[in-house]
């Protein structure tokens, strides 16, 4: 677990033929991720498929106004 308790995630990504990139999807397990990548380029499209990891994201409360 890292940040507020929430472990860090795996995202599927994906670029395009003409090199533009999306997340697919998020999984809170690699292997399911790569599992998903896998079934994606199964698929026979041309588009790259890889997982990256994502850290979660560290709420940050604002300061206090002085004065």
């Amino acid at each position: 677990m890292t940040g507020a308790g929430r472990a860090a995630t795996w995202t599927l990504m994906r670029q395009d033929d003409n090199g533009n990139r999306y997340e697919v999807a998020r999984y809170g397990d690699r292997a399911e991720a790569e599992a998903a990548a896998a079934e994606f380029e199964g698929r026979g499209h041309k588009q790259l498929y890889w997982v990256a990891r994502t850290e979660p994201v560290q709420r940050v409360e604002p300061p206090e106004e002085l004065g």
